[in-house]
Order: C-alpha cells, then structure tokens, then sequence
C-alpha cells in the first residue's frame, strides 16, 4: 500500500503527538488521579469556612496538590501512580487504533470541471479530514475503553482500600465477574460524545475562524489550541459523567452508597450530577469550593450528601 507525502507527514505528526502525550500522562498522573477520585465525589478532607475570590462565603476544599500529599500520605510516592500503566496502555491503543483506522478510510474523488474553483476543493477536503477524524476517534474510544475503565477502577480502590484491580489480566478478569461483558463499556457513551464534542467544535470553528476572521498566518496557528480549551471545558460534564459510570456498581466502594448512589444510566447520572451542582467537579484544581446542598448548624456550614439525598428521591 502506498501514501502521499501528506498522508506520510500526517502519519508521522500522529506518533510524534502521541509520544508527547504518553510522556506528559506519564509526569501528570498523579494531577490526573487526584481529578479522578474529585470527578467521581471522593473528598476525604472536610470544607472549611473560607471565601471566594469576589469575598463570598463559601465552603473551600483543598486544592489538587494538598489532595496529592493526602494520597501520597496514605499510600506513598509509588501510590501516586496507581493506574498508570493502564493508562498508558489506553492511551497507545487509541493512537494505534486511531492511525490504522484513518489509513484504511478513503474517499472517491469525483472528475473535477477545469472551472472548478479552489475554495470547494478546500471544503470538500475539509469535510472529509473531518469524517476520517470522527469516525477514527470514534472507533479509537471504543476499543481503548475496557482499559480506560480498569484505569479508573484502580484508581477508585483508593476509596475503600479495595486490592480488586490490579494487573491488566486479572482487572479484566474482576470486570467480566462484577458486570459481564457490559462492564468493559461502562461510562463508554458520554465518553463518545465528548470526544466527537470535542472534535466538532475544534474543527468547526478553527475551519470557520481561520477562512472568515483570521488573515494573519501566524496567528492562525493558535486558532485551534484555543478553541481545544473551550471545548474541553464544554465536553468536561461528559467525562465527570463517565468516570462516574466506569466505577458505578462495580463492587468497590468508591461505587456504592453513600460514595455514590446506583444509577440506571448515564442520563440517571447526568441528571443527579445537575441537579446537585456537580457536573463541574474537578475542573478547578486550585481554587475549589463546595457546590452542593449544605446545612447550618449554630450558624457554621456544613455539606449534605448527596448521595443520601439521591436515594431518598428515588424511594
């Protein structure tokens, strides 16, 4: 099979950004550990009174360093770290999956008029990098995803001190006893739609951005950086979603009441999340406060599970 100079450039900019990545997952994994227990409602230090930036009162909690230091007082510098490998793994699966993919999509390119003008070529290549792109992203997020949720659940185990999850094998092994096949795919349809979210957005926008606003060539290249931001910051509710569901019944504490309530569904999820102001959580790693239902007591605030709230809706 051959490729052009521009599929071989786009093939090599994929591995050179996957490596990158691989190397940034592997120095921030502890940042990213301490988002996942916060996304899935562990919070094992207390708020405290404090103040907002506009000088508010609010419940604050610790930022995701001081969060670091308590895993790291519980399990030591190498329980920083549970979850990596997986990790890792889904991370290279999905690159790979994702290139061979896009290798193997093609498009007929129709007889093109002498007339035919530059700027609908530009979009028709356009719609189709966008296709290749979706449907790439598409089947990389399903096929990395078991290894995504034995990311999580490893991670989880942090909750309750369970030893369930721990090699690749025998985390399949658990998931396949505790949930079935299903198991594999827990949390895997909010993920889908954050990632096309995400990509709709960044494509979109940069496409329209760079062709109506921007002429400045070099300011052009930070279009799609920005627009990364603001739709990871869109699609974010999604991934708290997921995280959620990966770990949600599963056998580990961190799963079941009081941590978490039961969901049907993802849309269960979704809508106790909203409803207790949650969606959000984890997304500040500096300042964080809490943004659920409180209580006062001899006029000092305190925080209501929301879990316990849950289950008294459903009953």
């Amino acid at each position: 099979m051959f490729f052009s100079k521009e599929e071989t450039t786009w093939s090599s900019a994929t591995w050179s950004s996957a490596a990158c990545r691989l190397i940034v997952n592997a120095a921030s994994h502890p940042i990213e550990y301490a988002k996942v227990l916060i996304q899935i409602g562990h919070e094992p230090i207390a708020p405290y009174p404090s103040r907002t930036l506009f000088g508010r009162p609010a419940l604050a909690l610790p930022n995701v360093y001081k969060y670091i230091k308590y895993i790291k007082s519980v399990d030591g510098f190498t329980g920083c770290y549970r979850g990596l490998v997986p990790k890792l793994c889904s991370s290279t699966v999905s690159t790979m999956v994702y290139e061979k993919t896009a290798e193997y999509i093609r498009f007929k390119q129709g007889t093109r008029q002498v007339y035919s003008e530059e700027e609908d070529e530009r979009a028709e290549k356009y719609i189709q990098d966008f296709i290749r792109a979706l449907i790439s992203t598409t089947v990389g997020i399903i096929v990395s995803h078991p290894l995504d949720v034995i990311a999580i659940r490893m991670m989880a185990q942090f909750v309750g001190g369970e030893t369930k999850y721990i090699g690749l094998m025998q985390s399949l092994i658990e998931i396949y006893k505790e949930n079935g096949i299903a198991g594999y795919f827990s949390g895997l349809m909010p993920r889908l739609i954050a990632g096309a979210a995400i990509l709709t957005i960044v494509s979109s926008s940069t496409y329209v951005i760079n062709k109506y606003i921007i002429t400045d060539r070099e300011m052009k290249g930070f279009t799609s950086s920005t627009m990364m931001f603001l739709a990871a910051t869109v699609a974010y509710p999604f991934i708290v979603v997921s995280n959620c569901m990966a770990v949600n019944d599963c056998g580990l504490v961190a799963g079941m009441p009081p941590q978490m309530p039961i969901y049907g569904n993802w849309l269960d999820c979704w809508s106790h999340l909203s409803a207790t102001n949650q969606l959000k959580r984890g997304s500040s790693l500096l300042w964080r406060y809490y943004t659920g239902p409180i209580t006062v007591l001899n006029g000092k605030p305190f925080p209501i599970s929301t879990a316990n709230l849950y289950m008294k809706s459903v009953h």
